[in-house]
């Protein structure tokens, strides 16, 4: 990232470093002390490549150090990692070149190298705070690696040059997005001395009638000039712009300052400085104007900060007396910056003090009804080992930020982001008894966060709800001529997309159902434990249905007598009952009856299919079972020994 270091504001003293001086090297420590790092990085490759005899080593560890920090401020990692090296190498006896090393080293992604270093200058410096953050930053990348959020960032072509495009800022119904370039379609044709390309304007871009950007235009007005502008926002009426301007003399530092515009007829007036403080010293830039109109959020280097650059506010209503540090808790003894209020309580900035992925990251922050501001990284793929900052939100988690992650001349380009939304959904079938579909059937889904839906089955019984994560829901099937039945369930809390499947079976009210799995010892009414569960489901079935009063039936198979068998059934439909009584049905709504072998079955279209040697409407009585083969005379007793409920009314009312 080379441009964007202006409104950095990365003005540093002159270094305090020992040695023999040389034209040439007076040269470029006079052109690093102005900031103009390109040209200063330039000068001292030609200084430090001249220092070949051995007597040299210190003065070219001295200078390659120098290189290492025009490289670090002009974000050419590779380059400042190798500069940094060959300080060390050449014996460059401050330890602050470990540090810069492994800072490097992070920025470029090589995190295990990152931490050897870092671990090499907390041996020398222990209790620095700096080092201790960049070293956690570098542990928590590898995590962030392996498990990524779920938002997707991609680069927006549309909106890159092949310079530095950053900060984008949208503007009304996200309609226009401005931001800043260094394009070469920039106002004027001087090079800047600081990073080698023009100063920045402001660019925007606007959709058409699809909805679709049009490519990006300079900003109509007098807003553009040949200083540098750009890191914008906006009043809430979108009336009103404060930008970041860099103002630059012949031989003499940068000076950063926040500027106002005002909007009339599609074109923005020429800037006007907004004074903030009567320091002139320090550099202000970066405007944030918050959510509600009355405050602007910025960054600077001014005096009672934390260290570096600070966000601070000061108050668009009342001036006077209103300017304020964010804290300790927002602010580090490194670089905070690129504020953007999303709402009136949660602030988005970027920040190279605390523990990040390399570089700046961008980090949200909450702030409660105390003051107190909770504190987190976006985490990868927001952010990555370069610098991500100028962070701005549409309607939901959607949005555009930069980043010169990938671009090894250290460019910034415009990035999109977005949270796809999770997606649950329950599907099924309506079916009856014999797995047929029930046509226009009615399913209700009631979750505990309040939520209630209600669908009719299609033709062939299906349905499909939205749902969200980790609600409990109670879903309701039922149609006419037939009884309810409830399920109940609980999605899951993952962050991923969901697919959950549940089948509703209804009984018919016109005709008797068998109930499955229902298990007698031989020879007798005694319940077999392995029938609990079937049981278990008819006294829910039965709650389900409180309207609802039954007749339970046991059949038994054509062996035996049949005085025997008539008991026998008897004694195993009042098995039954005794069951459902137990588990709270009331014993007004049942009814025990056998019929021993007396109601042969009539075979249905589910156990034709379960047994093809019979047809949809076989009697299985004991003359047509006679009639088989031994093994399907098996077959045809087993389905007549069964347990049916009928329904004998839906109005009953124990009140």
């Amino acid at each position: 990232m080379m441009k964007r270091l202006i409104y950095i504001m990365a003005m540093a003293a002159i270094l305090a470093l020992g040695g023999c001086r040389t034209p040439k090297l007076s040269e470029a420590d006079e052109q690093y002390a102005r900031g103009e790092y390109n040209d200063a990085s330039n000068t001292y490759r030609k200084v430090y490549n001249k220092l070949t005899k051995r007597e040299e080593r210190p003065l070219r560890g001295e200078v390659a150090f120098k290189m290492g920090e025009c490289y670090r401020r002009l974000n050419r990692v590779a380059r400042a990692s190798a500069a940094y090296r060959n300080s060390i190498r050449y014996g460059y006896p401050d330890s602050m070149a470990i540090f810069y090393l492994a800072r490097s080293l992070q920025c470029e992604g090589r995190y295990a190298a990152a931490i050897t270093e870092y671990q090499n200058f907390l041996a020398l410096a222990p209790d620095d705070r700096r080092a201790k953050e960049g070293l956690r930053g570098c542990e928590l990348a590898l995590k962030w690696k392996e498990n990524p959020t779920r938002y997707v960032v991609k680069n927006v072509k549309l909106f890159n040059s092949r310079r530095s495009d950053f900060s984008p800022m949208l503007l009304g119904d996200e309609e226009f997005l401005y931001f800043t370039s260094t394009t070469e379609k920039a106002t004027g044709t001087h090079k800047s001395e600081i990073t080698g390309t023009k100063n920045g304007d402001i660019f925007f871009s606007k959709k058409n009638e699809k909805g679709e950007w049009q490519r990006p235009e300079p900003a109509e007005g007098e807003l553009n000039t040949e200083w540098d502008e750009g890191v914008i926002s906006f009043t809430p009426d979108g009336n009103t712009m404060y930008l970041t301007k860099a103002r630059r003399e012949p031989n003499a530092a940068t000076s950063v300052e926040i500027y106002t515009s005002q909007r009339s007829d599609a074109k923005w007036s020429a800037p006007v400085k907004y004074e903030i403080t009567a320091d002139t010293l320090s550099a202000y830039g970066h405007p944030a104007v918050s959510a509600d109109g009355k405050y602007l959020y910025f960054s600077s280097d001014m005096p009672g900060g934390f260290g570096g650059k600070d966000i601070w506010r000061v108050s668009l209503v009342d001036r006077a007396g209103s300017l304020e540090n964010l804290g300790e808790q927002i602010n580090t003894p490194g670089d905070e910056m690129f504020p953007y209020c999303r709402t009136d309580n949660v602030l988005y900035f970027s920040s190279d003090g605390h523990a990040g992925a390399g570089g700046l990251d961008i980090f949200k922050a909450v702030q409660n009804e105390s003051g107190f501001w909770t504190i987190e990284n976006m985490g990868m793929p927001v952010n990555s080992a370069g610098d991500d900052f100028g962070i701005t939100f549409g309607k939901g988690e959607y949005g555009f930020l930069s980043s010169n992650r990938n671009d090894g001349r250290g460019y910034d380009h415009i990035y999109s982001f977005e949270l796809p939304e999770i997606k649950v959904w329950i599907s099924g079938t309506v079916l009856d008894k014999d797995e047929e579909p029930v046509k226009n059937a009615i399913i209700r889904i009631v979750g505990n966060d309040g939520s209630n839906q209600k669908e009719v089955a299609r033709d062939d019984g299906s349905f499909r709800f939205r749902l969200d994560r980790g609600v409990h829901y109670v879903m309701l099937a039922g149609a006419q001529g037939y009884l309810n039945q409830k399920q109940e369930f609980v999605s899951d809390i993952a962050e991923e997309d969901a697919e959950y499947g549940i089948d509703f079976i209804l009984a018919s009210i016109q005709k008797p159902q068998v109930i499955e799995n229902i298990f007698y010892d031989f020879d007798k009414a005694t319940l077999r434990p392995e029938s609990k569960a079937a049981l278990d489901e008819m006294a829910q079935m039965l709650r389900d249905n409180p309207n609802v009063a039954i007749e339970m039936a046991s059949h038994t198979d054509r062996h035996g007598r049949d005085e025997y068998n008539m008991r026998l059934s008897e004694r195993r439909a009042k098995s039954v009952v005794d069951y459902l009584i137990a588990a709270g049905v009331h014993p007004d709504r049942l009814k025990p009856q056998g019929y021993g072998e007396s109601r042969p079955k009539v075979v249905t279209k589910k156990i034709a299919r379960e047994y093809p040697q019979f047809k949809e409407g076989d009697v299985l009585t004991e003359e047509f079972i006679l009639t088989l083969s031994p093994e399907d005379q098996d077959a045809a007793d087993q389905i007549n020994r069964r347990t049916e409920f009928q329904v004998l009314s839906i109005t009953y009312d124990m009140y």
